[in-house]
């Protein structure tokens, strides 16, 4: 028992600080996963949405705290019982997520590692088992320092966890994982595989003597059986998604112009994907940077998700002297975790990207 009381111990410890640090390194990801959470369409909690971002903030750096109070055995019984008590919350979360097919990322290992709904219910199940464990052979937990090594360690960690939440909301994530980062070239990164198509299943419906008989294909009606009642078709096997899906650049007046921007050999695109949210000490800083692209040879562009009312009014309130272009919200809150930020595209490969508070130092 002390031995699997000390193998999960530090499973669960290391677990635990691996998954709050990759969230950490992403706070605002983490957050928009929240928000879906939250919504009418998954638990119906509208009124935490406004408080996303600080939940998100605490549940993670919470995550790294206990994950270190566990290994150094400090706390034991809070931490056992914390630990318990989250991951409860979280299985019950990822199993409604999975039986429901609600979220299709739970983003435990934010974009690091991606898990569909039921491998993180699997996941947080056998979490849930090692930490029952844990929790019933609390007294085999034997402390690594003295109480006040512990305390100052656990300081040290809460401390250094809130400077780096600090520093990537200021700024960027230190790692970025995420499909749009520098270096990525979209149009590649926007094909397809022919070689892994999605499958779909053909259920064909017939009436046997009053009975209800379903025979599925891939394909046509099964041979010598033209007389069906119905046919339904189904998703057998999801085929290769690239990892940029859903980025278009569109107007009114233009239509689809994202071939066009993504042929061009220096484009800078300022990204604001609500603008009712945006940063207003970020929107009073664009006017100045645009006109710095502008003098380096950029073609300057804006896009959003708002309406051309909003972009109107934005572009009045803040002198700014660009094209507002419609693209997906979600493809924009992918691209940059900055709101407003910028990237800088070559011939469509990304070759730079800023948070507005780093304006000053992106290399035009």
């Amino acid at each position: 028992m002390k031995l699997l009381v000390g193998f999960c111990r530090v499973f669960v410890g290391i677990l635990f600080i691996f998954s709050g640090l990759v969230k950490l390194n992403d706070p605002v990801g983490f957050s928009f996963k929240l928000d879906e959470y939250f919504s009418a369409a998954v638990l119906g909690l509208e009124f935490l949405q406004p408080f996303a971002l600080p939940l998100a903030i605490f549940l993670v750096i919470l995550e790294v705290i206990l994950g270190v109070m566990l290994l150094i055995g400090f706390q034991k019984r809070f931490t056992v019982w914390s630990l318990l008590l989250m991951i409860i919350f979280f299985t019950f979360l990822t199993f409604y997520s999975a039986y429901f097919n609600k979220v299709t990322d739970c983003g435990c290992f934010g974009d690091a590692i991606p898990l569909t709904p039921w491998q993180s219910f699997t996941k947080d199940v056998i979490l849930l088992f090692m930490i029952v464990i844990l929790f019933m052979n609390v007294s085999l937990i034997r402390p690594l320092f003295k109480k006040f090594t512990g305390m100052l360690t656990t300081m040290l960690v809460t401390i250094g966890c809130f400077g780096i939440a600090y520093y990537v909301l200021m700024h960027l994530p230190i790692i970025d994982f995420r499909a749009y980062k520098t270096g990525t070239d979209i149009n590649q990164a926007m094909q397809p595989d022919p070689d892994r198509p999605d499958v779909y299943g053909y259920d064909w419906y017939y009436d046997v003597d009053g009975k209800e008989e379903i025979i599925t294909t891939k394909g046509l009606p099964p041979e010598g059986r033209p007389n069906y009642t119905k046919v339904e078709t189904r998703l057998l096997e999801k085929g290769f998604e690239p990892p940029i899906h859903d980025f278009a650049i569109t107007s009114e007046e233009q239509g689809d112009i994202t071939q066009e921007i993504l042929s061009e050999p220096k484009v800078a695109l300022l990204v604001m994907y609500n603008l009712n949210n945006a940063e207003n000490r970020g929107m009073l800083q664009l006017s100045k940077f645009v006109k710095s692209a502008k003098a380096a040879g950029y073609r300057v562009i804006a896009l959003s998700s708002s309406a051309p009312s909003e972009t109107d009014q934005a572009k009045e309130t803040y002198g700014l002297d660009v094209n507002f272009y419609t693209t997906d919200g979600t493809a924009l809150k992918t691209m940059i975790r900055s709101n407003p930020g910028v990237v800088l595209v070559k011939n469509g490969v990304i070759t730079g990207k800023s948070h507005w508070n780093d304006f000053d130092e992106l290399n035009l």
